[in-house]
């Protein structure tokens, strides 16, 4: 197979969706969809209805209908619900999920990559946050149903995903360990049967590619030498530039010399790599394939291309602000619940704003960034920095760690445009938006996901005489 030249991020909640990662798989490129917190969102589709059908026709596709059944009943809303009414809520997770948070989570990861994949035969990833880890298991079964390329998955050190993969390839229980803090207990193994589970035998799936994303030699060390040789596809090394979780500085609060990467050392690995962090240009491009990379992993620049999930007016409002000149987006080493920095745009009314946050109810009905603890009675509780201060405090958590936090699960749903009215929205970008003057006429202009790509093949093209 060809290297891909670019990698389109999996930006989650939906942002990196169907129609995203569809047309850039079928430009020849790495598609991705985002499969993080995705029930939650797939749960709000159905709710509406499913306008034009596209969920229901990829679940038509799904080999164990009892369980498609069993999800329509719970979340399907025909010809959609009220714009007034709320969304009804999804089971949050824990380590014993419901039979149809099982189901719905399975579903909706097939559906995310049964309809990316649609209509061409090109390549497409899902992508995963290993911080949030209790889904894993059910979310990689429902992606590989769909036969999804590759998995790639970053914010933690994905050591457990190989093994993953290759059970449920075989139709095994499938395990994984969950960190939890505590004295006693400070893991615990969930495991899943789907053949059990299902009442039957697995389709013959095959097992995709496994792209970590890091950002530093040491954990392209360790993950070699601790995996299985052709455990790992390649790498994305991800600077600290871009969009999202970010890794923590390795020196102090501010990122400095020893956070830079040695390519020529992540080259001696002999793996292919791509880069991230503000690399979204014809040149950097050429400087990636300078330095050994196969190409550059690009997010921001998708995000804000008309196939992106984003909410159309907040991504018109971004568009225009990048293109003037006057975007504001700011590394936050506060905000998101799950302790990593995060990227964080600067937009009126939004919970970039400090008075915004504190206006907010604080509450967490979403969990995807709740920590596991070891409670007095010796069982597991879930905690989340950003819910309530007193219920966070009568947990056992500490009080300095909900300073500033926002709710990143609400507010990455809302600005996708499927969060409820009282929910305040957040939006993430890399550093860089540099090349939105290259892709617009104008601060109300847009441009396409294949606009994007032939902006970034552009040298290549004219190189080769195209």
């Amino acid at each position: 197979m060809e290297f891909p030249k670019i990698i389109q991020g999996g930006m989650g909640v939906i942002i990196s969706g169907p129609p995203l990662a569809k047309e850039v798989s079928r430009l020849g490129q790495l598609g991705t969809v985002s499969g993080v917190a995705f029930e939650r969102i797939f749960a709000r589709i159905l709710q509406r209805g499913d306008p034009g059908g596209q969920i229901r026709h990829a679940l038509s596709h799904f080999p164990f209908q009892e369980y498609v059944k069993r999800v329509m009943d719970a979340f399907f809303v025909e010809g959609g619900k009220f714009e007034s009414t709320a969304f009804k809520a999804v089971p949050i997770f824990n380590i014993n999920p419901s039979p149809l948070l099982i189901s719905l989570t399975i579903c909706a990861n097939f559906a995310l990559v049964w309809l990316a994949k649609e209509g061409h035969t090109n390549p497409v990833s899902i992508n995963y946050l290993e911080k949030v880890a209790m889904p894993h298991i059910y979310a990689i079964t429902g992606a590989m149903l769909a036969s999804v390329d590759f998995i790639t998955m970053g914010a933690g050190i994905p050591l457990q995903i190989p093994e993953v993969i290759n059970t449920v390839a075989e139709g095994r229980t499938v395990t994984y360990r969950v960190p939890v803090i505590g004295e006693n207990i400070t893991s615990h193994e969930m495991s899943f049967n789907p053949e059990q589970f299902f009442g039957g035998k697995l389709p013959s799936m095959k097992r995709p590619g496994f792209i970590p994303i890091i950002a530093s030699n040491l954990l392209a060390k360790i993950l070699v030498e601790r995996l299985p040789e052709g455990s790992i596809y390649g790498f994305v090394i991800e600077e600290p530039t871009a969009g999202g979780h970010n890794a923590p500085p390795r020196r102090g609060g501010f990122y400095g010399p020893k956070d830079e990467v040695d390519y020529p050392k992540i080259a001696s690995i002999g793996l292919p790599f791509w880069i991230g962090g503000s690399k979204a240009s014809p040149e950097m491009l050429e400087w990636a394939f300078s330095v050994g990379a196969k190409g550059i992993q690009v997010g921001s620049i998708f995000a804000l291309c008309e196939e992106s999930g984003m909410d159309p007016k907040i991504r018109a409002e971004i568009r225009k602000l990048g293109f003037q000149g006057k975007l504001k987006i700011r590394t936050d080493m506060r905000f998101s619940p799950a302790g990593f920095p995060f990227k964080v745009v600067e937009l009126l009314g939004t919970l970039s704003e400090p008075e915004v946050i504190k206006s907010r109810v604080r509450r967490c009905d979403q969990g995807a960034l709740a920590t596991l603890y070891e409670k007095p009675d010796g069982l597991i509780g879930y905690r989340c920095p950003a819910e309530s201060t007193e219920c966070f405090i009568s947990k056992g958590g500490d009080v300095a760690d909900t300073f500033s936090r926002g709710c990143l699960c609400n507010g990455l749903i809302s600005a996708a445009g499927f969060g409820n009215k009282e929910e305040p929205l957040v939006v993430t970008l890399g550093d860089d938006t540099s090349f939105l003057p290259f892709l617009m006429y104008s601060p109300n202009g847009s441009y396409s996901a294949e606009d994007a790509v032939d902006y970034l093949l552009s040298q290549i093209t004219l190189a080769s005489g195209g």
